[in-house]
């Protein structure tokens, strides 16, 4: 079963908090897949992850690079799984992929300021745990922690 877990973002932007949430990921030994809904948005997500940090980038492709499979972080608007990632991450929207239960965790990170996005985010729990995936709701406090709130 796969555990799927929700990010209501309220305190910090989503360029923020996902480059924490993929390095944590890779720490664990996992390949990761980020996946968009639009291009603009893959387009900004590539070019930041390689800026984030003055200190650190994390190494990364698209689903269209021909060595796809040997990156650690895929990028993607399709639901491919081109590095047979354990974690997947989707973010404006991104559609639930049909083979949700591959992965051992899929992070579903949402802008809690955003009405359309929180209505998306309630109809995505709503189909997780309609098909029996273990769901998590995770919300930042003031100081941009997140804690677990179901």
């Amino acid at each position: 079963m796969t555990e799927i877990l929700f990010y209501h973002m309220q305190r910090q932007p989503l360029e923020k908090v996902l480059p924490n949430l993929v390095e944590r990921s890779l720490g664990r030994g996992w390949q990761a897949a980020i996946q968009a809904a639009s291009e603009e948005r893959l387009q900004a997500l590539d070019d930041h992850l390689w800026t984030y940090s003055d200190e650190s980038f994390l190494p990364h492709g698209t689903d269209r690079d021909p060595d796809a499979a040997g990156q650690p972080v895929v990028l993607t608007l399709r639901d491919v799984n081109p590095n047979t990632a354990s974690i997947r991450f989707l973010v404006e929207g991104a559609d639930l992929p049909p083979d949700a239960e591959s992965y051992e965790r899929i992070c579903i990170l949402f802008d809690g300021t955003d009405q359309d996005a929180l209505l998306r985010a309630r109809e995505q729990w709503r189909q997780a745990k309609e098909v029996g995936h273990a769901v998590a709701y995770w919300q930042q406090d003031d100081s941009g922690r997140w804690n677990k709130k179901a």
